[in-house]
């Protein structure tokens, strides 16, 4: 089997990775995300892939590939829709499709009686994973995001993979701050090609920036919830990512067994999406 052949077998190794807390006395947070002994035998050959292959000039390219969003023009719901195409409905092992999870988020984050800006970020937050469906490899969409142009910080999940990725030998990107300076923000900083920063540029002149920071950031585990990276940062990053941190307990511990209904939740969805995005996105 290929490395996380399909879009749903990311989540589903998210599902695993952090399951909903465990009660008093039972596993804490912290012990999660085990990378030594993961949960499914492709992880670490899925982060080999993506170690190697994400250097500074494919994520300019991918860049200059994508960002045009000129590929498709679709609303909203519709652009869900064409992604939950990439469920396999025979696989046993699939708990939810990418429409549930994506609901259940928006769910959590709409019975905490949060923002209705906050609740629609919920909805489309993973929408960017559409890259798949252009014939990206999983390797350049999903899987925890890391800066490009600068050293590959050891609290990266498998750091020791980075020895394939030519950028580790490159002068010019190999030193603790490479092309950029310090304190310079996160928004001067490229990080590796995926659903998060190509969603956020879709995004971007729809939504307030606490959702601009979710969207763009919410796969960022080294800086958000490891620390790294922070001499990049500035002020306002670390101000914004307080609503980071918040976001990734709803995407990560919101998922149940009990679908949600997709059919009776839309007229609630769909005014929001009116209310704040285009009839048609640009894609």
């Amino acid at each position: 089997m290929a490395p996380l052949d399909r879009l749903d077998d990311w989540d589903d190794f998210v599902a695993e990775l952090y399951p909903e807390p465990a009660d008093a006395g039972g596993k804490r947070r912290e012990d999660y995300r085990d990378f030594d002994e993961p949960p499914r035998d492709t992880v670490r050959e899925f982060y080999r892939l993506n170690h190697r292959g994400q250097t500074w000039d494919f994520v300019q390219q991918k860049k200059a590939e994508y960002l045009t969003l000129d590929r498709a023009e679709l609303p909203a719901w519709e652009a869900l829709e064409f992604l939950n195409t990439l469920v396999d409905d025979s696989d046993p092992d699939l708990d939810l499709s990418q429409l549930d999870h994506l609901l259940q988020t928006a769910e959590a984050i709409r019975a905490d009686g949060q923002p209705d800006w906050f609740v629609l970020t919920g909805l489309l937050h993973d929408l960017g994973k559409v890259l798949c469906l252009w014939g990206e490899p999983q390797w350049a969409v999903v899987g925890d995001t890391f800066p490009v142009g600068c050293a590959f910080s050891d609290r990266v999940v498998y750091p020791e993979l980075f020895a394939a990725n030519p950028d580790s030998t490159n002068p010019a990107y190999s030193t603790p701050l490479g092309v950029y300076e310090a304190g310079c923000g996160l928004d001067r900083v490229d990080l590796s090609w995926g659903h998060d920063e190509y969603l956020y540029q879709v995004l971007r002149d729809c939504l307030p920036e606490p959702a601009l920071y979710m969207i763009r950031y919410h796969s960022f585990y080294a800086c958000h919830r490891e620390g790294a990276y922070s001499e990049l940062m500035n002020d306002r990053d670390r101000e914004m990512f307080a609503w980071v941190r918040l976001f990734n307990n709803y995407d990560l511990y919101s998922k149940s067994d009990r679908p949600p209904r997709a059919t009776e939740l839309r007229p609630y969805y769909q005014g929001l999406i009116d209310r704040y995005l285009p009839a048609k996105l640009n894609l």
